[in-house]
C-alpha cells in the first residue's frame, strides 16, 4: 500500500485547485490569469526557503564534499531515468525508451546504485522528459499558468503529471524512515545545487515572481519543442527565444534585458547531470538578451 505522504503532490495540486475554483485572486495578465493567487504563493515559498530550506542547503553544501554531493545527486538522477524511460517511449521515441532504460541498468550496477553516471560515459545520452512534457506532445494545452505551495512553478497540465509522479515516485517507501531520510536528503542537495542560480536570480531580477514564471514558460515549451531545438546550432539557441509555436507576445520582464545573467536558472537543473556536473552549465537556458513571453492560456 502506498504510503500516505506519498500522495503529497495530490493533496497539493487538489487544495491549490480547491482555492483557484472558489475565484481566489484572478487577473488579465495573458497565460497568468491567476496572478494575484500565485504571488501570494510564489511569496510564502520564498520566505520558507529563505527561513528553512536554504540555510539549511547552505550549512549541507559547506560541510558535505562535492563528490558526495555528486553522488546523492547522481542517485535520484538514476531514480528519475525510470521515469524518463517511460516518456519517452509514451511519446513514441523507442530508441531513446531502450537508451534510457539501458542508463537505469548499467548505472545501477557498473554506477553502484547510481553513485557514478558510468552510462553517459559510455556514450548514453542524458535525456530529460516527464509526464506534463508527454501530454504537451500530445496536444494536450498547458492552461494557466500556476504556482503550488512548496513545489513551484507549474500548470494545469504539468500539475497533472506531477499527481502522476508523485504517486510513483519510489523516494515516497512505505517505511517511514526510510522515507523521511531520502526525501529530505533529495531535497536539501538539490536545493544545494541551486544555490548559484537562484542568487544570480535574486541579484538581478526586478520582479523575481515574473523573472521565474517567464523563464519556466519558456523552458517547458523548449522542452515540448525539443525536436525543433535539437536541429538547430547552439549558436542560433543563445540569447534567443526558442521556435515555440503556442507562445505569443504577452507580458516580459524587462529585468531579463538588463540582467546580463549567464544563461542559466535552476528548472530541471537536478535531472540534466549526463556526465557533467549540474554547476557547469547544465542548467535550464533562459532568454538574456530579448523580452520572454508567455503562453496564452489555450480554451
Amino acid at each position: 500500500m502506498k504510503a500516505p505522504m506519498g500522495n503529497f503532490g495530490s493533496v497539493v495540486f487538489a487544495i491549490v485547485f480547491s482555492l483557484v475554483s472558489a475565484g481566489c485572486a484572478t487577473s488579465n495578465t495573458p497565460g497568468d490569469p491567476l496572478e494575484g493567487f500565485n504571488r501570494a504563493v510564489f511569496s510564502f515559498n520564498d520566505a520558507v526557503d529563505n527561513a528553512l530550506l536554504k540555510p539549511i542547503a547552505t550549512g549541507y553544501r559547506n560541510v558535505t564534499p562535492e563528490p558526495a554531493r555528486e553522488c546523492v545527486g547522481n542517485v535520484f538522477s538514476n531514480i528519475n531515468d525510470v521515469f524518463v524511460a517511460v516518456n519517452s517511449l509514451l511519446q513514441g521515441k523507442v530508441g531513446d525508451a531502450v537508451s534510457d532504460a539501458c542508463r537505469v541498468l548499467i548505472n545501477s550496477t557498473v554506477g553502484v546504485l547510481g553513485c557514478f553516471d558510468v552510462a553517459s560515459k559510455m556514450g548514453l545520452e542524458k535525456h530529460n522528459r516527464d509526464f506534463g512534457q508527454t501530454f504537451g506532445k500530445w496536444g494536450i494545452a498547458t492552461g494557466p499558468y500556476l504556482v503550488l505551495p512548496f513545489l513551484g512553478p507549474s500548470n494545469f497540465r504539468d500539475g497533472v503529471g506531477t499527481i502522476i509522479y508523485s504517486n510513483l515516485d519510489p523516494v515516497w517507501a512505505n517505511h517511514i524512515p526510510t522515507r523521511n531520510v531520502a526525501f529530505s536528503l533529495r531535497t536539501v542537495n538539490r536545493r544545494a545545487e541551486l544555490l548559484n542560480a537562484s542568487s544570480a536570480v535574486e541579484d538581478a531580477a526586478l520582479d523575481k515572481y515574473a523573472f521565474v514564471r517567464d523563464a519556466y514558460v519558456q523552458r517547458r515549451q523548449s522542452l515540448v519543442d525539443e525536436e525543433d531545438n535539437k536541429s538547430r546550432p547552439r549558436s542560433d539557441l543563445e540569447g534567443t527565444v526558442p521556435p515555440t509555436s503556442g507562445l505569443s507576445e504577452g507580458v516580459g520582464n524587462p529585468a531579463l534585458a538588463k540582467a546580463q545573467l549567464p544563461p542559466t536558472v535552476w528548472f530541471d537543473e537536478a535531472n540534466q547531470r549526463g556526465g557533467t556536473r549540474v554547476g557547469a552549465g547544465m542548467q535550464a537556458r533562459i532568454v538574456t538578451s530579448a523580452r520572454l513571453p508567455i503562453a496564452k492560456p489555450s480554451n
